[in-house]
């Protein structure tokens, strides 16, 4: 805006002042844009007398004469990346994370530095938000699953991408620290201030709030996340696997004989000794490093997936099968009904253990 406004320029060392065609540094501003570089326009302009206030003191409803400036020079300021963001990137893009850059910067600055940290690839779309905004929604969906930077945006245009990504079935995530973010944030399915910068506003239409304004801690956030869902997955696989047997065996048990071979007393022993330790066991597993190699788990996916019920069924047999052997020989080795309950439920509580070590190697 400052060099729109100048229409003069200092040609030389000496200070010597020429005109300023209009649009003669245009490349110089691309060239600094290409590098990744800000541009800041220095520039003055000498004042008349009667330009002047009395006092020489601008008061609020002082004009400040703002055309005929002369320019000095255009610098070129770099905001270096911190050296862990692109890895960070590279680990979201092999999690299957679609890492999409949204700012209010020159389209060839937001392209340099998306390309420096590994956002921008070689098949991926930029666009500035004036072209976004004049799209229709179909010509929306259509561009997303390419896009991977927006230039020249407003607060509007973040709020629609997150809307209409949601709309494709999308779980998207959001991170941002202005007032004018808060519609984005609050439209995200995860909302992610910065505790630093943000302001409070920002942080309180998040859902987390990253105290260190880092881009990797956003990573172990998704970590995190997964390793949550996948303990909640192990928990439900390790009770839902011991339950059935012990149903199982008591009905059928019940049906054929009569009589049940694991007790009420028994089976609250299992549920409350064993099963509740073996469930703290697996919820409280830290996050492994092998959980940010696979795809995302999708919006309409099953909780329950093909693996856990294949782990179910197969651990269940073997412990259908396990006590069926014992209730089936233990009549001719014990001499009281009494022992022959103990086999069955020191095989359930064995059998349980043995679960527990399945589905924390899940």
């Amino acid at each position: 805006m400052v060099l729109a406004t100048c229409s003069q320029v200092v040609s030389n060392a000496q200070g010597v002042v020429a005109p300023l065609p209009s649009g003669s540094l245009d490349s110089v501003v691309l060239g600094f844009a290409d590098n990744a570089l800000r541009t800041l326009t220095l520039a003055y302009r000498d004042l008349r007398p009667d330009e002047v206030p009395e006092g020489g003191v601008w008061g609020d409803r002082d004009e400040i004469p703002d055309n005929d400036l002369v320019l000095q020079a255009v610098v070129g300021i770099k905001d270096p990346l911190r050296a862990e963001v692109p890895l960070a990137v590279q680990t979201c893009k092999t999690a299957g994370i679609v890492v999409r850059m949204v700012t209010g910067d020159n389209l060839n600055t937001a392209i340099a530095i998306a390309r420096e940290c590994g956002i921008l690839t070689e098949t991926g779309e930029a666009i500035e938000g004036p072209k976004f905004r004049q799209l229709s929604k179909d010509q929306m969906m259509a561009l997303l699953p390419r896009l991977q930077v927006m230039a020249r945006s407003s607060p509007t245009d973040k709020h629609t991408l997150v809307s209409v990504l949601r709309e494709m079935g999308e779980v998207v995530a959001v991170t941002g620290d202005g007032t004018n973010d808060a519609p984005a944030l609050k439209e995200a399915d995860i909302g992610l201030a910065m505790g630093i910068a943000g302001t409070e506003v920002a942080k309180e239409s998040a859902d987390v709030i990253v105290m260190d304004d880092n881009f990797s801690s956003v990573v172990n956030v998704a970590k995190w996340g997964r390793s949550v869902y996948a303990n909640i997955q192990k928990f439900v696989q390790f009770q839902l696997t011991v339950n059935i047997v012990a149903l199982v065996t008591n009905f059928v048990s019940a049906c054929t004989t009569g009589s049940a071979p694991l007790t009420a007393v028994q089976l609250l022993w299992v549920n409350l000794i064993m099963d509740t330790l073996g469930a703290l066991a697996l919820a409280t597993e830290p996050p492994d490093e092998e959980l940010m190699k696979v795809a995302p788990v999708g919006r309409r996916a099953p909780f329950i997936s093909a693996v856990m019920w294949r782990n179910i069924i197969c651990q269940a047999l073997f412990q259908l099968l396990t006590l069926a052997a014992i209730m089936a020989w233990a009549p001719g080795c014990l001499a009281s009904r009494t022992r022959l309950m103990q086999p069955s439920a020191s095989t359930l509580w064995f059998s349980t253990r043995s679960c527990s070590a399945s589905c924390s190697t899940r």
